[in-house]
């Protein structure tokens, strides 16, 4: 797949990424990092003069892609190294993928709307990462026969604590999940240490689509 990145579309983002670190709620890492993706080629063209601003929009299903704020601030959270195996519940538009596929070793992410995976699986290698695999599948169960993940981020409202996932995270890990009701979340900051015991902490208030159980043929 080819599309096109010219100078406006750089432009517009630069801004963006300056105002995002204007307000201090990313590791410079992660701007870099969302800085080299042109995130116009993941919404349809009717959106593309408003792209580039803090805002969440339509990628079908019933789904969004998140505020750019929101994927700083999640992508930041994790805290991920170069080693890091990340696994991300909420494929999407394939947008959040590729900023952690930048800042980690490998991502593993997994999406329930088969005609989303579908979409974003023929997107994603137009990039040409080799670091991340995309599965279609429930995200509440997560990837057993692939755990344990040195991190793990949920891109959808839970509604409680998933504790499968929490179960797939390796000793010293983090996981990120969006936690509340269907108007708003708080984000929850989940730290695993060496003897499994794991503590919670919470982070800023949010809104996103919902996690639902099973998968959507």
């Amino acid at each position: 797949m080819n599309f096109i990145d010219n100078y406006r579309h750089k432009g517009l983002r630069k801004q963006l990424i300056s105002e995002l670190r204007e307000k201090q709620i990313a590791s410079e890492e992660v701007l870099q990092a969302m800085g080299k993706i042109p995130r116009h080629i993941f919404i349809d063209d009717v959106f593309l003069e408003h792209i580039y601003q803090d805002k969440a929009f339509p990628i079908g299903n019933q789904q969004t892609i998140s505020h750019p704020s929101t994927v700083a601030y999640q992508s930041t959270l994790l805290n991920l190294a170069k080693t890091d195996v990340v696994l991300e519940v909420g494929t999407g538009s394939g947008y959040q993928t590729l900023v952690l596929a930048q800042l980690a070793g490998f991502v593993l992410s997994i999406e329930r709307q088969r005609e989303l995976y579908q979409k974003t699986r023929k997107l994603l290698p137009a990039f040409k990462h080799r670091n991340m695999k995309l599965f279609y599948g429930d995200g509440y169960k997560g990837l057993p026969n692939y755990a344990p993940f040195n991190k793990i981020i949920v891109t959808c409202g839970a509604e409680e604590i998933p504790n499968q996932l929490v179960a797939q995270l390796k000793p010293m890990g983090r996981m990120i999940v969006p936690v509340g009701g269907k108007q708003e979340q708080t984000m929850i900051i989940i730290d695993k240490d060496e003897a499994g015991e794991i503590t919670i902490r919470k982070g800023k208030d949010f809104r996103f689509v919902p996690m639902l159980k099973g998968k959507n043929r």
